[in-house]
């Protein structure tokens, strides 16, 4: 436990730290369930801790009171910055604080072994998690929280409607977990979506194929979910009655048919 810290609600005011929509800010000040959260990221034991939009800081308190090695939090609201710098004083020198957009942070410039940790910008979550998967080797794990749907995306399997690009990239590259919801009454405000926690470790050695190669293929597979895929293909010059037959699918197959293993084999032939 940290010492001498007021409670959420208090820090919130002290520094005007309302939730901006334009932030897709949501905090969380039960402080049980931030620790439950960073509990759920695993044995953080000399694991540097990523965080993304700390706001007034619940799940860093907790990432704090992990054995992680150190907590690193990307902030762009500066209100935030200043309730990380007044909870840098309790940390010991294990909480480090970069002032900037997340999209923009090389994840490299933390020191191994690194994990991140929070709870996302949903209008940003998307951009966040491919510009993740491009390094997934450099990470040990990802926890976060996403809108349900979002999440159920990355989980979704072949001929559901839950999966499509997302559910291709991450589970090409890593297992995939949905770990459990987080309802709407659990924010401060309460979004109008219940949320969920979804964990991705990395896998030591995927299908070997350029990420590049990949996101190309299911962009293009799934640009027209209703068509069948032979179709798409031809429509962008490739011969799609070939290809489907080498990778083994149906030359009726549409997009959401195909595993991933078969993504992998389409992109290599692409």
């Amino acid at each position: 436990m940290l010492l001498h810290l007021p409670p959420l609600r208090e820090t919130i005011a002290k520094h005007g730290l309302s939730a901006r929509k334009g932030l897709g800010q949501n905090f969380i000040l039960d402080l049980n369930l931030t620790r439950k959260i960073a509990r759920a990221a695993g044995d953080l034991t000399g694991v540097h801790a990523i965080e993304i939009g700390p706001g007034p800081g619940g799940l860093t308190r907790a990432l704090l009171e992990s054995p992680a090695a150190s907590v690193t939090v990307i902030e762009l609201d500066p209100r935030a910055v200043a309730v990380m710098r007044e909870l840098k004083e309790h940390a010991g020198g294990r909480l480090h604080i970069i002032e900037g957009d997340a999209l923009e942070f090389d994840i490299t410039s933390v020191p191994g072994p690194r994990a991140i940790i929070a709870n996302l910008p949903y209008h940003v979550a998307s951009q966040l998690l491919i510009n993740w998967l491009r390094r997934a080797g450099e990470l040990q794990s990802i926890t976060i929280m996403l809108q349900k749907e979002m999440a159920q995306r990355l989980v979704g399997k072949p001929r559901t409607a839950a999966y499509g690009r997302l559910s291709v990239m991450c589970q090409w590259l890593c297992d995939v977990k949905l770990l459990f919801d987080v309802p709407p009454s659990a924010f401060v405000p309460p979004p109008k979506v219940t949320s969920s926690i979804v964990q991705l470790v990395p896998r030591t050695s995927p299908p070997a194929i350029s990420f590049d190669a990949i996101e190309k293929t299911v962009a293009l597979a799934f640009s027209q979910r209703r068509k069948m895929l032979k179709g798409i293909l031809n429509a962008a010059s490739y011969n799609g009655e070939e290809l489907m037959v080498k990778v083994g699918a149906s030359g009726t197959a549409r997009a959401e048919e195909l595993g991933v293993q078969e993504f992998v084999k389409l992109a290599k032939l692409l």
